[in-house]
């Protein structure tokens, strides 16, 4: 049986770049520490979208270009990247908040060895972060989900919170940062 840490978008763009926060800035350090110490599997999920975003329907009710393909937005940020590099760890470039092909991938390793737990973490708490981890419980839903405050930021540090309690509201454990 092994643990999962999913990674959520620790894209440039959602950190420094078109849709950067402070909050986004801040996590970095713990989430890098997180990958580092992680005794199990580390997958990463990259929101991926193409040049005509803006005129997809994700673009019209957000119209700030991030995370086209190609872009230096679009990339991991650079230590996050060397992490995923050296471990070797699955990428799942998704165009939309959740990524079906995570939850299929993460439904099979299950079949196939066990999975423990699941920790899901990244950006942004409010949107891809609380929309991966209902979709990993609702693939599969007698494996614990785990979200940790620190490693997470919202768009905002309200939409943050509110995010935690919705996750905390659907059976997903909500390690508590003092802050949140």
């Amino acid at each position: 049986m092994r643990d999962y840490l999913v990674v959520v978008d620790m894209q440039k763009d959602f950190i420094d770049g078109a849709l950067g926060t402070a909050e986004a800035v801040k996590i970095v350090p713990a989430v890098q520490k997180k990958i580092r110490e992680f005794d199990g599997q580390v997958v990463f999920t990259m929101d991926t979208h193409p040049a005509d975003y803006l005129d997809t329907q994700e673009g019209r009710n957000l119209p700030v270009e991030h995370c086209i393909r190609g872009t230096d937005g679009w990339k991991l940020e650079p230590g996050i990247a060397a992490l995923q590099e050296k471990l070797d760890a699955p990428v799942f470039e998704k165009p939309t908040f959740g990524s079906r092909a995570l939850g299929e991938y993460l439904l099979e390793k299950d079949r196939e060895e066990g999975i423990g737990t699941i920790e899901v973490i990244g950006l942004c708490t409010d949107i891809c972060v609380v929309s991966n981890a209902l979709l990993i419980k609702a693939f599969l839903p007698e494996i614990p989900v785990i979200t940790d405050s620190s490693c997470c930021a919202g768009v905002t540090p309200g939409k943050h919170r509110a995010a935690l309690e919705t996750m905390a509201s659907c059976q997903i454990q909500v390690i508590q940062n003092p802050g949140d």
